[in-house]
């Protein structure tokens, strides 16, 4: 059996494909399998990985969508460890290497990730925020509450424990572009997290991103603030109502009260906001979208 099964996701991006793949090949530590898993791509990719003999081919006819193609590989994986990469993103040489080390080391971690780089089309670094974000950091350990923050992991720089999915379950295929979020959170609870600081993991940034189909992303990330507000009494009972779990809870709320506003629901923003102050009352920025929130639904959205 191999020691990390390496789930490769693939759809429509074959100016990118071989370069991922190459960058497996390149790695250090070479105990794996590379499960292709290509979701219905039209472009050439699924000839060229049926030439590549060190693929293992798993060729979707009905487009299952990230979050479904991703189960279907957990299905079939047979490592001790999972590493997820897109198509379009690439790694450093010793980044499995460094992430079986922190496993083998650290039985309470359940999940590894990395820092790293957006890189362009060309692969060059790009700093800054180029997709409205930077490149996301956290701690290490029980970080569930900077991870109801926001989702602070990129997908491709994760390695996890196959056996952890026996108590949090796979990925919701209902998601767009959020499962990933919605996994780690559950993740989290039931595991420490470790981060690498070394810059092993390169992130594309390019036309064709999920990422960009915002409305999509709003709403995955709107059920995701949904599901934690049920969340808090069982975090509370877990970890008890700590300042940072207390303090993350609160910006969910606010969160989700400007999500609900967006949609339209007035009401039901208003009274996330009011939960929101409950659990933080020297929160500001809750108080100023609750006064905000009595202006038509135009002008609120146009101040935020």
């Amino acid at each position: 059996m191999p020691k990390v099964s390496i789930l490769l996701t693939c759809y429509n991006h074959f100016d990118f494909l071989p370069i991922a793949v190459e960058a497996i090949r390149a790695q250090t530590f070479k105990d794996y399998e590379i499960l292709a898993l290509d979701d219905g791509s039209t472009d050439g990719s699924r000839e060229w990985i049926l030439q590549q003999p060190d693929l293992i081919p798993h060729f979707q006819e009905k487009n299952l969508g990230t979050y479904g193609n991703l189960n279907y590989g957990l299905s079939v994986a047979k490592g001790e460890y999972i590493a997820e990469l897109n198509d379009d993103d690439f790694w450093a040489p010793e980044k499995l290497a460094k992430q079986v080390n922190a496993l083998d080391s650290m039985p309470n971690v359940g999940l590894v990730h990395t820092s790293g780089w957006f890189v362009g089309d060309e692969g060059q670094r790009m700093d800054g925020d180029p997709i409205g974000y930077y490149w996301p950091t956290c701690g290490s350990g029980q970080i569930l509450h900077e991870l109801i923050f926001h989702n602070r992991i990129i997908a491709s720089s994760v390695m996890f424990r196959r056996s952890l999915l026996e108590e949090t379950g796979r990925f919701d295929p209902s998601f767009w572009g959020c499962g990933d979020w919605h996994m780690w959170l559950r993740f989290a609870e039931a595991a420490e997290i470790y981060r690498l600081e070394d810059d092993l993991t390169f992130y594309r940034v390019h036309g064709g991103m999920a990422s960009h189909q915002v409305d999509k992303m709003n709403e995955d990330a709107r059920r995701i603030r949904e599901w934690l507000v049920t969340k808090w009494p069982t975090y509370e009972a877990k970890f008890g109502a700590t300042p940072g779990l207390r303090s993350a809870a609160s910006h969910n709320l606010a969160c989700l009260g400007t999500e609900r506003m967006w949609a339209g629901d007035m009401k039901g923003g208003r009274r996330a906001y009011w939960q929101s102050l409950k659990l933080n009352p020297l929160r500001l920025k809750s108080a100023m979208r609750l006064a905000l929130s009595w202006l038509p639904r135009r002008a609120f959205r146009a101040l935020q």
